[in-house]
């Protein structure tokens, strides 16, 4: 019985409620409105203004990779002055850059100015030259394209040979192989430690001695087994940075693309990248294999070496003139 009464009470304390709900409320009301009778106020909670006190500093986070000594010094000018000079006894035979009248020396000259056509379409400055297999001609190109281009108005020229498998500049040029590329890329020598230049000779008859033109060459060194890894080195890239606001042209010499991977690890830092074929020998697959390598890289052209009739030049109009 007592829970019927109860459910009785319940439901008209409920209508009572909806009935005030439904009544209009004057604002006075509204603004403050009616505790429910149950409502319990909350005791009051009193919070003190604590005083503030400055957080201690933080201990110095430290990098998590600290730069080597010798990679800090990347950015500090180069003194050229210090270069070496050393005797030099060119192979003027396989230099035929160097002569001033003759089919091949015009072809140079060919090379030289469709070189400046390019680097006036996109900045230009270090090329690459290279070539599928080997025995196609790239370092007799290399040598000589930077002879020509060093003597064009004094241009200066850094040659590098990055074959540092099997580095055979130094030969043609008659000077020392090391150190060379692959002391500096294993950290062994600095930038200027591994230039060098000709010392200089008294005037002679060119016809015999064509004078040597402002060239600096960096030799191969002897990469061995190592030559992989110290080509995919970031130093090589630090070099060409370093070195290029002293020079006009930077060309480097590399191994060919199919048997090893030193050619694509370098074109990485190069501008542009020159593959050499040879007239007769050179089969087109193995062209188009080598430009595909080098998909990556820029790919000026191929030049096409050891042509056994190549365009006979004349005296017409001066073509044949000693000028430069």
């Amino acid at each position: 019985m007592s829970r019927i009464y109860e459910a009785l009470q319940k439901a008209e304390s409920e209508r009572a409620l909806d009935k005030r709900d439904r009544e209009p409320r004057t604002p006075e009301q509204v603004a403050a409105p009616t505790p429910p009778s149950d409502f319990e106020p909350l005791a009051q909670t009193v919070v003190a203004e604590a005083e503030y006190e400055a957080p201690a500093p933080a201990a110095p986070v430290r990098p998590r990779y600290a730069a080597p000594a010798a990679a800090t010094a990347t950015n500090a000018p180069l003194d050229l002055s210090k270069i070496e000079r050393r005797p030099w006894s060119p192979a003027f035979a396989q230099l035929p850059s160097l002569l001033h009248r003759g089919s091949a020396v015009e072809q140079f000259r060919s090379l030289r100015s469709r070189i400046f056509e390019l680097r006036d379409v996109s900045p230009l400055k270090s090329i690459l030259v290279s070539s599928g297999m080997p025995q196609e001609g790239k370092s007799f190109i290399s040598v000589n394209l930077a002879f020509s281009l060093a003597r064009h108005k004094n241009s200066k020229v850094l040659l590098i040979d990055g074959d540092m498998r099997r580095y055979t500049m130094h030969q043609i040029l008659g000077c020392e192989s090391q150190p060379g590329l692959a002391d500096y890329l294993a950290g062994k020598a600095g930038i200027v430690e591994i230039m060098q230049r000709a010392e200089e000779m008294p005037p002679t008859d060119s016809s015999n001695q064509p004078a040597m033109p402002n060239l600096t060459f960096i030799a191969g060194g002897n990469g061995g087994d190592k030559a992989a890894d110290l080509s995919g080195s970031p130093r090589f890239g630090d070099l060409i940075r370093q070195a290029s606001p002293y020079f006009d042209w930077i060309i480097v010499d590399s191994s060919p693309v199919l048997p090893v991977s030193d050619a694509v690890n370098l074109a990485r830092f190069c501008d542009g990248v020159l593959l050499v074929a040879r007239g007769g020998v050179t089969k087109f697959p193995i062209a188009q294999r080598a430009q595909s390598e080098l998909k990556a890289a820029k790919v000026l052209g191929f030049v096409l070496n050891a042509v056994h009739e190549p365009p006979q030049v004349g005296d017409y109009y001066g073509y044949d003139s000693t000028n430069e």
